[in-house]
């Protein structure tokens, strides 16, 4: 397989409340506001245009993740190779990609019907440099603006998605409760961009995004202002088995998750062998009702 998916370049969601985004955004997360209009917020991370595209809407959710395939080449095989799979492919006109931000765009349904999954190339440099509002510092540029973890139907559906057709190459397992296990993945040195499991007790779609960065003093403080009342928490400080990140979990205005975190491992395909753990943690991240 020569052409296959690279980083995980941004998420588009929908919001009824985008003043309670921009502040969950940029004031606790750091990320800092490129755009701001009354029916659109874009934030940034690193040295591109955006990285979060959050619109105003009737209701709360994931509207499309959208997955840097690095080429036009790449966008075409993939494409092609989806198609033939029996997925239904639109390649999407000029104005679509230029609203993205990107030089070509296809998409397609997500399994689920939960979302547009987006295959992309060229995504656009900004002109300034990223300045944190609170002086993060984001772990993203080529290893994506971090990973998504999703509750699913179907495990085999989505690890032929994934492995057969995007590229995706197997990180590790972890036990959960119920008897499921989370399927980890990665596209790049990150140790996992795209995570899933058939969790029935969970609702189905996207449980979380996760956001990396460099400084765990930053964090800390971060997690005082939780603490304090910024944002519902969803799971404690704690320590993953699988990736080794610290992190903790809140919910974000939309809904779904965010983790928050540093020092997660990057993964060297020469080296690496898959592996599979019996628990999620080492300690922390213990769940708030």
């Amino acid at each position: 397989m020569n052409a296959r998916v690279k980083a995980l370049g941004y998420a588009v969601v929908s919001a009824t409340d985008l003043e309670a985004w921009e502040r969950f955004g940029a004031d606790l997360l750091g990320l800092q506001v490129a755009e701001r209009t009354a029916e659109r917020l874009t934030l940034r991370m690193d040295e591109y245009i955006h990285r979060i595209d959050v619109r105003s809407a009737d209701a709360d959710g994931v509207i499309a993740l959208g997955w840097d395939v690095g080429s036009q080449c790449a966008l075409e095989e993939i494409s092609q190779r989806l198609v033939a799979a029996g997925y239904e492919v639109s390649q999407r006109d000029a104005q679509s990609a230029s609203e993205r931000g990107v030089e070509g765009l296809a998409s397609f349904r997500d399994p689920d019907d939960n979302y547009d999954v987006e295959l992309f190339w060229g995504l656009r440099n900004a002109a300034e440099r990223f300045v944190s509002p609170i002086g993060a510092t984001f772990v993203a540029r080529e290893l994506g603006l971090g990973h998504a973890f999703q509750v699913v139907r179907d495990e085999q559906t989505y690890r032929q998605l994934y492995f057969d057709l995007l590229g995706f190459r197997l990180s590790d397992h972890i036990d959960m409760p119920g008897g499921v296990a989370g399927v980890f993945t990665h596209c790049n040195p990150r140790h996992h961009s795209f995570a899933f499991a058939a969790a029935p007790n969970r609702p189905i779609g996207v449980g979380h995004l996760m956001f990396e960065i460099d400084d765990l003093d930053v964090l800390g403080r971060n997690y005082d202002k939780v603490l304090a009342g910024a944002a519902p928490i969803l799971s404690t400080f704690g320590k993953h088995t699988n990736d080794k990140m610290i992190s903790f979990y809140v919910r974000s205005p939309s809904g779904f998750g965010i983790e928050y975190g540093v020092d997660g491992i990057l993964i060297d395909d020469e080296t690496w062998l898959p592996t599979r753990y019996d628990v999620a943690h080492y300690w922390g991240h213990h769940r708030t009702p």
